[in-house]
């Protein structure tokens, strides 16, 4: 990370610093280096979160094969391993639906911070010699690029994010059971959405993907207000979807909201899990170490 001092990695992480970076590129790259320069100097710098062409030193080594560069960085030795391409294929599914855009005074919305999310995994998997395919939806498949692991892919995955208009309602149990149907080979399918669709539906089509062999990690996101409702004093709620407008004091109905909130994020949660699907709550202010180290869990697991 030129330029940067390492005790600044964790800025690279923060929703709201990086948001403020010019290119989706840009974006992506900062938060991957600040991942992993930030796993170097915490709890988990056991973990085995090198890029693929790397492994820790060992008694033995020659000394030549030592990447300075990488020490340079962590204060630790890792030397250069020459592997084949790996296999893995990662799908990631993006929710393109009006209800992403969604903030609160100002805070990153939920497609922003999805984008950025989406961005870091293709770059993450590119730069590990895997590769990444790209599905945008709404109410419909708005595009799909299948998986591919070159840098110039990479660049048109993020073009197709950056180019994205938000628009339709949700439909995610429909286009994740078309993605379903066109992913043949057993992979990591990485679906991001706030999941305001139909639970029962949604798992439905999640189970599709399990049922062709392939691995799935969920995110949910979400602005911190949709878990508290804490609006304070009356508000005019605005349907992202429909345009339909609802005038309230949101004090009133705060506790019944929260409450069915919880319950339809633990109904999510329980339902993945007892099918074999990784779940994760994110919200919007919430570092993007814990998804990047969520997924490469994920991806270790499948060795």
């Amino acid at each position: 990370m030129s330029g940067a001092k390492q005790n600044d990695f964790k800025k690279y992480l923060d929703p709201a610093v990086v948001s403020r970076l010019d290119s989706l590129e840009l974006k992506s790259k900062y938060i991957v280096e600040g991942f992993m320069l930030g796993l170097h100097r915490s709890p988990y710098h056991g973990f085995s979160i090198e890029f693929s062409q790397h492994r820790p030193y060992m008694q033995g080594d020659a000394p030549k094969d030592i990447d300075w560069k990488v020490y340079g960085k962590t204060e630790k030795y890792y030397v250069k391993q020459y592997e084949e391409e790996t296999n893995l294929k990662c799908q990631i599914v993006l929710d393109c639906s009006s209800s992403m855009s969604f903030s609160f005074q100002n805070r990153v919305s939920k497609f922003h911070y999805a984008s950025m999310l989406a961005s870091a995994l293709a770059y993450l998997n590119i730069h590990q010699k895997d590769a990444v395919g790209l599905t945008l939806y709404s109410d419909k498949i708005l595009k799909s690029l299948p998986p591919h692991a070159t840098q110039i892919y990479l660049n048109q995955i993020l073009s197709a994010i950056s180019n994205t208009e938000l628009t339709g309602k949700t439909d995610t149990a429909k286009c994740l059971s078309q993605v379903a149907e066109k992913t043949s080979r057993r992979g990591l399918v990485v679906i991001i959405s706030d999941l305001f669709d139909d639970i029962k539906q949604t798992i439905s089509a999640l189970k599709h993907f399990r049922f062709k062999k392939n691995e799935v990690i969920v995110f949910q996101v979400l602005d911190p207000i949709e878990t508290s409702f804490a609006f304070g004093s009356d508000a005019s709620f605005k349907d992202l979807e429909t345009g339909e407008l609802m005038r309230t004091q949101p004090h009133h109905i705060q506790r019944a909201y929260s409450e069915a909130m919880q319950d339809f994020i633990a109904n999510i949660k329980k339902e993945c899990l007892n099918s074999g699907i990784e779940y994760n709550l994110l919200q919007t202010d919430t570092p993007f170490d814990k998804a990047l180290f969520a997924y490469l869990q994920k991806r270790n697991n499948l060795y």
